[in-house]
């Protein structure tokens, strides 16, 4: 069901026409890349957590109703946010739909020569679908991490570059994801979108980071940023870990999803797209930012006339932490 977060598992076939069926679903799909905050949790028990290095804490935040429906048209006065059981004011609301800054972080190793198809095709999905206030970067990794727009153009809403920067480089090489998904995390601070998202292409696989993984899950957790992944899996390879996709999903408040075929990489792409276009940003700061207790829960209610019980999915807290440390920075 869109929105209720679930982590659709299984294998994933080789898929040579799943190119031809996304592009054909695109236009339909309204896609505004990805939020600046953090997106919401996969359901209201799990607890995700942010870090603050700054005053403001931001959230995005989704509301369902009882059918599982996106609410739309919600107003600041309908939410309260409370750290600690303690009413917080809210000082910064964004209703939907608003500007994004999204890094598309493509796995180009030779392990994802036989999937490139898929791989390619989810990654458009993204950038057929942008808008063109929205401000969008490719990131493509084996052993070695490269931004795929020219060095003078940081962002762009162009879909002919951003396909240029797709297929720029053919799959070969190791994988260093976590390394990738840094350069994105830190290129994503340039960024001036209202949010800011990472998609994560790839087979979870990693054999060639500087970078740790509990250093990449800190980093994320001190970004503002959500991840989402879309794992493109085939039993025939060995050193895929669907596990870490999930991990750094979980990580960010995002979703993990593992589409079976090719139909169902275009039904991520609109999940994707309806999760992010359909979220409240709220902004407070914290009456106490004291430094005893660096964990602080959150808790987000939303009421309105006539819309019967409604359901708030986003994180349940922040960390007060110092910042984690970060990969070296890309090649161009």
């Amino acid at each position: 069901m869109p929105g209720r977060g679930a982590v659709v598992g299984g294998k994933y076939p080789r898929m040579l026409a799943a190119a031809a069926i996304l592009l054909a679903l695109l236009p339909v799909s309204t896609f505004a890349q990805a939020p600046v905050a953090n997106a919401p949790a996969s359901s209201r028990t799990d607890h995700f957590k942010i870090s603050v290095n700054v005053g403001l804490v931001v959230l995005p935040v989704t509301v369902t109703n009882r059918r599982g429906d996106f609410v739309s048209g919600l107003r600041a006065q309908n939410f309260q946010v409370y750290e600690a059981g303690r009413p917080q004011p809210i000082t910064l609301f964004e209703p939907e739909d608003v500007p994004v800054t999204v890094g598309l972080v493509v796995d180009n190793s030779g392990s994802m020569g036989p999937k490139r198809p898929g791989v390619v095709a989810a990654s458009l999905a993204f950038v057929a679908s942008s808008n063109p206030g929205d401000q969008m970067f490719v990131v493509n990794f084996n052993q070695r991490v490269l931004l795929g727009l020219p060095s003078s153009m940081p962002f762009t809403s162009d879909a002919g570059l951003l396909r240029g920067a797709l297929a720029k480089n053919p799959p070969s090489g190791n994988t260093a994801l976590y390394d990738g998904i840094a350069a994105g995390l830190e290129h994503l601070k340039a960024g001036t979108g209202e949010r800011r998202a990472l998609i994560v292409v790839s087979d979870g696989g990693d054999n060639a980071s500087h970078l740790r993984l509990q250093n990449l899950l800190k980093t994320a957790e001190s970004s503002n940023a959500i991840i989402y992944t879309i794992g493109i899996l085939d039993q025939t390879y060995s050193d895929e870990n669907p596990g870490v996709l999930k991990q750094l999903a979980k990580a960010t408040g995002g979703q993990a999803y593992f589409p079976q075929s090719a139909s169902e990489v275009s039904n991520v792409a609109e999940q994707i797209a309806r999760e992010i276009r359909r979220q409240y940003t709220i902004g407070y700061v914290p009456s106490s930012l004291s430094s005893s207790g660096n964990y602080r829960a959150i808790r987000v209610k939303v009421s309105a006339a006539g819309d019967g019980k409604l359901y708030v999915r986003t994180r349940a807290g922040y960390l007060i932490s110092p910042e984690a440390p970060s990969a070296a920075g890309p090649a161009r």
